[in-house]
């Protein structure tokens, strides 16, 4: 195959030491340089075959003894432009070109140093990150066979080397069997080793070869300031292993646990693009640390709408600590159920109504009063619970994160209003029943 590059701009000939071109002027030859430089062709050729040689040959003489008469300067310039070209371009398809080389340049892909980091951070953390199937058995109607039917799928990422995968709760919940999905499309089953319902957190294990566990670098989410750059990496709607970015929108976030509805606190609010699947994936710093988990979004259509939030890695580090070690995280609990907090607003109070205390449980133990009807069928309300340990209590989230500061066994003071008097009463913690 030959190329021939033809345009409208300067004559460039390739030719032997003995020929000499020159410019042509009206005492020589009737082309004038400037007109020449106007009319004649580019050519750009770099060829040793002695076809190519002949071109050059031919090209010499067309230019070196032909000469037009004055008169018909103009027309000849044209037609000899164009006989030229044709001559060479015919020479040239049909000659053999294999020693010729001509190479058009592309300039190299330049990207900013910004745009480095991002693809840097991105092919560094990928490994460590996983999509993780959530599989339920169904039976067939027909034939009564018991099979495996994917009923969502999210994200994870690698923990440690022992295996460990961390995810969100929700992600696994009601599985009956977990698979585990790599970059490179290597599938391996997973175990729950524990979760934890009330901050969504759920760790799992794979046996998988040690070349493919590639944990990811554990950050620092006290220190985060809003306006800081993140990156979001997980399987939206199945798209296995997609980048997104954004900055810290907010701190401090209150969020409740798809689970239990109980309040997860100090969340992370981020504009990465966070949608159904990546939940479970890590939410990183510009230097590719872990400083959260993607867990929710706040969109009334269910796709990303700008309001992302991931848990903070030092909640997360505390309880993947515990579920490895014990298979648990055990939570203290007051053992009462308290009425919603507008309920309690309409009294004109500010506090936690108790519903329900269990003889059985820590407040019941202590002597907390339970809301009970009397004969004639009137309500009577039970404690409102003011204040515990000299902290305020407003609602039932000031309630969880005073006791989430709190361990199995502390004794703390409890400040209820019952009926017009204040108490102060003593009551010792006690893991959930579940957990024990």
């Amino acid at each position: 195959m030959a190329y021939s590059l033809i345009s409208s701009s300067t004559f460039l000939l390739s030719r032997s030491p003995n020929t000499t071109l020159a410019p042509l002027n009206k005492h020589n030859f009737p082309l004038r340089p400037s007109r020449a430089r106007a009319t004649a062709a580019t050519i750009i050729c770099c060829s040793n075959s002695p076809t190519t040689s002949a071109t050059r040959s031919i090209v010499s003489k067309l230019l070196l003894f032909t000469k037009p008469s004055s008169s018909a300067s103009s027309a000849f310039e044209s037609l000899f432009v164009f006989c030229g070209s044709v001559v060479l371009s015919f020479t040239l398809l049909f000659s053999n070109v294999d020693s010729a080389s001509a190479f058009v340049v592309t300039p190299q892909r330049k990207l900013q140093t910004d745009e480095l980091a991002t693809v840097r951070l991105f092919q560094e953390n990928t490994p460590s990150v996983v999509n993780i199937t959530n599989l339920a058995a169904r039976q067939d109607a027909f034939t009564l066979d018991v099979l495996e039917v994917p009923q969502g799928s999210g994200s994870g990422f690698v923990w440690d080397s022992k295996g460990h995968v961390v995810t969100n709760y929700h992600v696994i919940r009601g599985a009956s069997d977990i698979r585990v999905t790599f970059a490179d499309q290597s599938a391996y089953d997973a175990k729950i080793v524990g979760f934890d319902q009330d901050k969504d957190v759920a760790v799992l294990r794979i046996d998988a070869p040690k070349d493919k566990l590639r944990p990811i670098p554990i950050g620092v989410s006290a220190d985060l300031l809003v306006g800081q750059k993140v990156y979001a990496i997980g399987n939206p709607f199945g798209l296995d292993h997609t980048l997104t970015t954004g900055v810290i929108s907010g701190l401090r976030r209150e969020i409740s646990s798809a689970a239990t509805g109980r309040p997860i606190q100090d969340v992370i609010q981020t504009d990465a693009a966070i949608n159904p699947g990546n939940s479970g994936g890590p939410l990183l710093d510009s230097s590719g640390s872990l400083i959260g988990i993607n867990t929710a979004i706040y969109s009334p259509s269910g796709a990303s709408s700008g309001v992302g939030f991931s848990i903070p890695v030092d909640t997360v580090n505390g309880i993947v600590d515990q579920l490895v070690k014990f298979g648990k995280v055990t939570r203290p609990i007051l053992g009462i159920k308290f009425a919603p907090d507008q309920s309690v607003e309409q009294l004109g109070v500010s506090g936690v109504l108790v519903l329900d205390a269990p003889p059985n449980g820590p407040a019941g133990k202590a002597g907390l009063l339970s809301t009970k009807r009397d004969a004639y069928g009137r309500l009577i309300l039970g404690d409102i619970i003011t204040s515990v340990n000299g902290k305020k209590v407003s609602n039932g989230s000031d309630l969880y994160r005073i006791l989430d500061q709190c361990k199995v066994g502390d004794e703390v003071i409890v400040e209820v209003l019952r009926g017009d008097q204040k108490e102060k009463i003593p009551v010792k913690l006690e893991p959930k029943p579940d957990e024990t």
